[in-house]
């Protein structure tokens, strides 16, 4: 097997070849001649003429190979206290006859379906029953609010919409259908048949003339076969939030997909054919759809499906039990989830109550994995503790300690380097590749690889503004960070969170470090404000662990004192206000943007994918409170 460096250097100097050789671990219906070409938008594309159908990559193939018996799916929920487990002829069973109703209903290649379901197999059947009629699906996270999800509907003009009658969170019933029943209501467009999950914690009110019950629909079914499409042919549409509020759709090809999440499982992962993966995200997000549904299952591997939290489902040892349970080799959360374990479980007590020997790698990716978490991580575990960086629009690893090529020394605080097909560069705010320890823009050098968005849903024009005219020629990531004398890659934050005190350029990740460090401290966030006289200083914003008995003025200064010795007197770190909570997305990524603003005075819209509203509120009182904001608004 060649070595990453032999890989990665052939990867950038002769893509071509590389992508070559990768596509030969896939089967492929139509072989592609033309590896690498451009389309009429002048966006890279690859595998050209080939043809394929992901739904049978990811569950006939295997089937056909002698595996149909072997397992794909479990199905693990703390929610509703049962565990299930599909082997491949089981889900392909399920799916030839979701495809199969689907069909009956008008759904054809190329039109879109929309999915608006919480963590069940129903939503893995759904995915998969769309890519085998090569139809498009459009993912949406369950729970959305109904505006959001009816401007996904508009944008998307979906023949058909699938969901349920509720999901769960914790202890509480959240109810899908009447959500569902708003969208249409506000959408412009106009979908003649929806298809509802009955789920025994909440019976949904159907709509005679439109809606139909999932069991008897899916039962009554015919079976579908599958259809081939081209490897351009899109797969699906993911909506990521835009700078404007308006959604993003990213478009996501069959071919390259197909290739560089098969190649990702082994070569980024660890992963072969038979082994367990885990990757605790939902399917609304990227995450869960290259390493919830496809990339596990284009591998053979055995995926899990998760319909829980990491913590009070029932408590902070879920993970671990999940883990112990079901033989799971390689797990793959973000670093959010364990910070809330480790506020409540600050000793990991109990991790001793679970066999984990199964595990050899644990990947952490969605946001900065600050430096106490990892040591925290490291010093529990007895495996490694993988950081790396990816993208809704890149649906795979840019940057990675890769475990199927042998670990490189780990550096906290590094993603360590560029996988294979990513020419990363640092550029200056001028443009110029910056030298070795300074920060800058992390962007991109073309061709993007396989996998990578090659447009947005019906808006080129938005792709090239957004990704690739801040810096002409290169794919720019939105990301700040900088790369060692070893090369080794750090990404310090959204450029947004990058601040100039006084003339120098502070990434927030880099006070946050210090901060999260403090023993009191369970969770923090950084936020540059706008100051007279030096421009912008920092604020910091932090969580305390349960039972730590300490005054906001005596915690103020031991972080002063310690952010000076990590980072520097120059930083003029000055302030920490005690919060309840912290506002995020439902993915776990902290709204900076939105506090800066609010402390700022800037207008400010409720971002469509906050966790909960109301923490707004809270965080409104606690900054007033403090004096930082005149009035709560």
């Amino acid at each position: 097997m060649p070595t990453y460096e032999e890989d990665y250097h052939l990867s950038i100097k002769d893509p071509e070849t590389f992508w070559r050789q990768r596509q030969s671990e896939i089967d492929w219906f139509e072989p592609p001649k033309r590896i690498l070409s451009r389309d009429t938008n002048k966006s890279w594309r690859w595998y050209e003429d080939g043809t394929l159908n992901s739904c049978w990559l990811a569950v006939d193939r295997h089937i056909e190979a002698g595996r149909g018996e072997a397992p794909a799916l479990i199905y693990d929920s703390p929610a509703t206290q049962s565990v299930a487990t599909f082997t491949f002829n089981e889900l392909g069973d399920r799916v030839r006859k979701v495809a199969g109703g689907m069909r009956e209903l008008g759904v054809c290649k190329g039109d879109r379906v929309v999915i608006y379901l919480p963590m069940i197999p129903e939503a893995v059947v759904a995915m998969l029953a769309c890519a085998r009629l090569g139809a498009i699906h459009s993912v949406v996270f369950g729970g959305f609010a109904a505006r959001e999800l009816a401007m996904r509907i508009d944008d998307a003009e979906p023949k058909l919409l699938l969901t349920a009658s509720c999901g769960i969170e914790f202890e509480k019933v959240i109810a899908y259908k009447p959500l569902v029943d708003e969208a249409l209501a506000l959408a412009s467009h106009k979908i003649e048949h929806v298809v509802v999950k009955q789920r025994v914690q909440c019976e949904a009110a159907m709509t005679a003339s439109r809606d139909l019950d999932w069991d008897k629909w899916e039962h009554e079914a015919p079976d579908a076969d599958v259809v081939e499409v081209g490897a351009l042919d899109p797969l699906y549409i993911l909506y990521t939030s835009g700078t404007t509020g308006r959604p993003k759709g990213v478009v996501r090809d069959n071919g390259g997909h197909a290739v560089s999440l098969t190649y990702s499982m082994k070569a980024v992962y660890g992963v072969d054919e038979g082994d367990v993966f885990w990757a605790a995200s939902d399917v609304g997000w990227v995450v869960g759809h290259s390493y919830i549904v496809y990339g596990p299952l284009f591998k053979g591997c055995t995926t899990i499906l998760f319909e829980g939290k990491p913590v009070r489902t029932p408590d902070a040892g879920t993970f671990w039990r999940v883990i112990a349970d079901h033989g799971v080799k390689t797990f793959f959360v973000a670093p959010t989830a364990f910070r809330a374990i480790k506020k409540e479980d600050p000793q990991c007590s109990l991790l001793q109550q679970y066999d984990i020997s199964s595990l050899e790698y644990l990947f952490v990716a969605g946001e900065r994995c600050d430096a106490p978490t990892w040591h925290w991580l490291n010093d529990h575990l007895s495996v490694p503790v993988i950081d790396h960086w990816w993208q809704t629009e890149t649906g795979w690893s840019i940057c990675a300690n890769m475990a199927g090529y042998g670990l490189k020394t780990m550096k906290p605080g590094s993603l360590t380097l560029p996988v294979p097909g990513y020419d990363v560069r640092i550029l200056t705010d001028e443009g110029v590749e910056a030298p070795p320890n300074t920060d800058g823009n992390v962007v991109v050098a073309p061709p993007l690889p396989p996998g990578a968005l090659p447009t947005i849903w019906r808006d080129h024009e938005r792709y090239e503004k957004s990704y690739w005219a801040a810096f002409p020629g290169y794919y720019a990531t939105g990301d700040g960070g900088f790369r060692d004398e070893d090369g080794y890659v750090y990404v310090m934050g959204r450029t947004d969170d990058v601040m100039n005190v006084a003339g120098h350029r502070l990434s927030t990740g880099q006070i946050e470090e210090a901060v999260a460090s403090h023993p009191a401290v369970a969770e923090c966030a950084v936020v540059g404000i706008r100051d007279p006289e030096k421009g912008q200083v920092p604020i910091g914003l932090v969580l305390l662990k349960d039972g730590m008995n300490i005054s906001p003025g005596e915690l103020q200064t031991e972080l002063i004192q310690m952010v000076r010795k990590e980072v520097g007197p120059f930083t003029n770190f000055k302030r920490c206000v005690v919060v309840k909570r912290l506002p995020k997305t439902r993915s776990g990524k902290i709204l900076r943007q939105v506090m800066r603003k609010m402390v700022d005075g800037d207008s400010f819209a409720m971002p469509s994918t906050i966790d909960d509203p109301e923490i707004l509120s809270e965080i409104q009182e606690d900054l007033t409170k403090a004096g930082l904001i005149a009035t709560a608004t």
